[in-house]
């Protein structure tokens, strides 16, 4: 994921309304300069939520940050809602309509060095996903657009989620009647990626693939020793890539011939089984294999427990199998594509052109649980970059050399700032 790519940007016609003329005269310029006046303490607080990092059910400390720096702004602030999230509302001085920005709040237990002078204190515990990048540029938001109340038409929730990391935390959310308290029509959030800082990545529809986890169960009589030649036999006869490309090399997701900004990207309509497997002994002595398979086609899904079955049968252990099923089904982020096109096009008429690329494909191996507010509220996922390269830094998530180029929080902010300002302007 090393290699610098050239921009690819789509302008498409905006789909989904009108944008009017703001009471900003050039609104863009206006959050630039407002951004810039805050980037250091946006940068301060991140650090300091780098060196506290708490992990997925225990951000009570974070809450308290976020929450006095929303009081600060004057915001309403709205707790209790699942775990340690938490929500503040900017009302603008005009009616209009209801918008909601989500930031994930949890770090991850490692033990990767933290190459940073702002090391986490906290051993065993480090953002290394970038969720203290991404509540940094929330929180910028929510102040660049608090200091044009005036001009604002409509509300701004701004969503702090917990336990991303544990895929629990926005369907806890939803499930706590998040949606009974605010009533947005429409929805962003944001992802660090290892492109370029200062680069936006979005696409329409899935954006991650389908990650199923499969459970087989076979009884007693199965030998352990016969399961790694039975993996190897789903993957050879199983896996499915265009052009014998190979989509499981997730290193390649940049490259600008095989990547996600290329039309022809490799990692567009595949089945991966996953080479990580793991066993147990159940009751009465069973053996249990878990793996994750990923699937790019939705229409394909319901084949993979027959393929699988065939293929055990094919191997000659249908007597020791007892079951296969999915014990694990997240569904993937799903961009509405009327807002996505709207987006890029705000964008790309904001600042530079091909600001925002778009990407082709889906994601293997990774996924985000802001699919569960997209099947309340229509929503579009960005991923922004975070490398830099001649700096050494790599922003590679969950990666034992994981660096964030603190750059990415102003282009996050100065740009969803003004993303946010214009759809609230269109009707």
């Amino acid at each position: 994921m090393k290699r610098f790519f050239a921009l690819v940007f789509a302008m498409v016609a905006l789909c989904n309304g009108i944008v009017t003329s703001s009471s900003l005269e050039k609104p863009e310029e206006t959050f630039n300069i407002e951004t810039n006046k805050i980037f250091d303490k946006l940068v301060q607080i991140r650090r300091k939520l780098h060196q506290y990092p708490e992990l997925a059910g225990s951000e009570k400390q974070t809450q308290e940050v976020i929450k006095q720096y929303l009081f600060d702004l004057g915001l309403e602030v709205k707790t209790d809602i699942y775990g340690y999230g938490l929500v503040g509302i900017l009302k603008g001085a005009k009616d209009g309509k209801h918008i909601a920005w989500r930031a994930d709040m949890d770090a991850l237990p490692q033990d990767f060095p933290d190459n940073v002078d702002f090391k986490s204190k906290t051993s065993g515990v480090r953002h290394g996903c970038g969720h203290d990048v991404h509540m940094a540029i929330a929180l910028g938001i929510a102040e660049v657009l608090a200091k044009q109340k005036q001009s604002l038409q409509g509300t701004v929730y701004f969503i702090f989620q917990p336990a991303e990391e544990t895929f629990v935390g926005a369907k806890g959310m939803v499930a706590n009647k998040l949606f009974s308290l605010i009533h947005p029509s429409e929805m962003y959030g944001l992802h660090i990626t290892p492109a370029p800082t200062g680069q936006i990545l979005v696409k329409a529809n899935e954006v991650y693939a389908y990650q199923k986890g499969v459970r087989i169960e076979f009884n007693n009589t199965m030998p352990k020793e016969a399961v790694k030649p039975l993996v190897t036999k789903f993957r050879t006869t199983l896996t499915r890539a265009a052009n014998n490309s190979k989509p499981w090399e997730i290193q390649r997701i940049l490259d600008p011939n095989d990547g996600l900004l290329n039309p022809n990207s490799i990692f567009k309509d595949y089945f991966i089984v996953d080479d990580m497997t793991f066993l147990s002994r159940s009751d009465g002595d069973k053996l249990v294999v878990y793996m994750d398979v990923y699937e790019t086609d939705k229409s394909k899904l319901p084949n993979i427990i027959p393929a699988l079955e065939k293929v055990i049968e094919s191997e000659g252990l249908a007597d020791k199998l007892v079951s296969v099923t999915f014990f694990k089904e997240n569904p993937p982020v799903n961009n509405d594509p009327n807002l996505a096109n709207s987006a890029i096009t705000i964008l790309n008429t904001s600042y530079d052109k091909g600001t925002v690329s778009l990407i082709y494909g889906q994601v293997p191996f990774s996924n985000d649980d802001f699919s569960y507010f997209q099947q309340k509220v229509p929503g579009v996922y960005f991923f922004l970059g975070g490398s830099n390269f001649e700096k050494g830094m790599i922003a590679n998530i969950h990666a034992p050399n994981f660096m964030v180029d603190e750059e990415s929080i102003r282009v996050g902010v100065k740009s969803f700032s003004s993303l946010i300002f214009e759809r609230l302007q269109t009707k």
